[in-house]
């Protein structure tokens, strides 16, 4: 069973950065893609940032500018850099990987979340 396990959430002001991390419990070079989204009190999740294995970034338009995704291979993590953080950025976070079986279907992982909290 895969194990995703974030790290990096806390407490920022506005205008402050922040670095989430995911480590995966076995090669991430055997993912389709990697990713982060989010679910803030009362709405649904959605998408922040994804990362397949050839390298497509793809963003969420609440975070285009802001935010950066990236992996490292050589140590099974993937980053979520957050710059100009704002209040509604306030969510838990939580970090997503999926891969193709031989059957054309589709596994889909995900951590246990970290909270980021954006308050003065």
């Amino acid at each position: 069973q895969v194990q995703l396990v974030e790290s990096g959430g806390g407490l920022v002001q506005p205008g402050g950065s922040l670095r989430l991390s995911c480590a995966a419990s076995e090669s991430i070079r055997s993912f389709n893609a990697m990713g982060w989204y989010r679910q803030a009190p009362g709405k649904q999740r959605e998408l922040v940032a994804t990362i397949t294995s050839g390298g497509t970034l793809r963003d969420g338009d609440s975070v285009k500018g802001r935010f950066t995704i990236s992996r490292d291979n050589a140590k099974n993590t993937q980053f979520l850099q957050m710059n100009s953080l704002k209040p509604e950025d306030t969510a838990v976070y939580y970090c997503y990987a999926d891969r193709f079986l031989l059957d054309g279907s589709r596994l889909n992982y995900w951590g246990q979340g970290t909270q980021v909290t954006v308050s003065s």
